[in-house]
């Protein structure tokens, strides 16, 4: 009887022993954190994600825009004027136009017309009303106006994103494996429209006996671009997948793949965001129990 409950005991605390979480080191919870306090910052900076309140495609020819219903773009704030101007789109071409008695600014200063440089370029033209910004992006062929409030209610009262616990063994070394030339992935934006881009290699890593492959994106740099999907998407969290950057391959070709600085796309807490989409061949067949969960109900 005695060796039945020692043999009880022991089974009891080895199941108890799996089913919690290892113990992360001190300094790297700090570093978590850290990590997590800047995202924040960033999101709820004068250029983050959650100012948003507006976007709106042009149309060729003129598209006039303010608070009045009258207006091919109409616009919903109480900190807008009724007639603003207008955006004249010819070609590949955008030019802003104020009306008369309205008060757009440029750099701080008044301006009545202007060609608007997009959000591809470095240099992109930004105008302002109060603290309504706004600026051109450009999808493919479409143009469009997007719209900000530096005072928006949603950067004030941003809590934060909820997340799984910090679990340091989804701090994994990875493997690179280089294409040699780089291979041409389709990757699917929200709007539906299929980018080609260039991947330079896979990022190729094993968790629990299984080895798993993520196709990277090189925007320039030292960071490689990560769009995942997991068997947690759409569930614990956002089901247009994650992202992530890692630095790229030391001489040794490894990588330093930290799936606890897993984030979600801007789509999560805006509809005004146009966000890639996973490659097929990067859903991967995992639960991945870290990082950011799904904010808010998504978009």
């Amino acid at each position: 009887m005695k060796n039945i409950l020692a043999i009880a005991l022991t089974l009891i605390t080895l199941l108890t022993g799996c089913s919690q979480k290892p113990e992360a080191d001190p300094n790297y919870v700090k570093e978590i954190n850290e990590w997590d306090a800047k995202r924040v910052s960033r999101l709820k900076a004068d250029d983050g994600w959650l100012n948003l309140i507006e976007r709106f495609w042009l149309k060729p020819g003129e598209n006039t825009f303010g608070t009045s219903k009258d207006n091919d773009i109409v616009i919903e704030s109480s900190k807008l004027p009724e007639h603003i101007g207008s955006f004249l789109f010819v070609d590949t071409t955008v030019t802003f136009k104020a009306n008369e008695g309205t008060d757009v600014l440029f750099n701080n200063k008044p301006v009545k017309e202007i060609v608007l440089i997009g959000d591809e370029k470095k240099d992109m033209t930004v105008l302002q009303i109060g603290s309504v910004k706004f600026n051109l992006i450009i999808r493919d062929t479409l143009y469009g106006i997007r719209f900000r409030d530096l005072n928006s209610d949603l950067v004030k009262n941003f809590k934060g994103i909820e997340r799984f616990p910090i679990d340091q063994s989804w701090d994994i070394k990875a493997k690179f494996e280089e294409y040699n030339p780089p291979k041409e992935i389709m990757v699917p934006n929200v709007l539906g429209q299929i980018d080609k881009e260039k991947s330079p290699g896979a990022v190729v890593f094993e968790r629990d006996g299984q080895t798993y492959r993520i196709d990277a994106v090189d925007e320039g740099g030292d960071k490689l671009f990560l769009i995942i999907a997991d068997q947690t998407s759409g569930d614990e969290t956002y089901g247009g997948g994650r992202f992530m950057y890692v630095n790229k391959p030391d001489s040794t070709g490894t990588i330093d793949l930290d799936f606890n600085k897993a984030y979600n796309p801007p789509c999560v807490f805006t509809k005004y965001a146009t966000c890639p989409l996973p490659p097929l061949q990067n859903y991967l067949k995992l639960r991945i129990e870290a990082g950011e969960k799904v904010y808010g109900e998504g978009h």
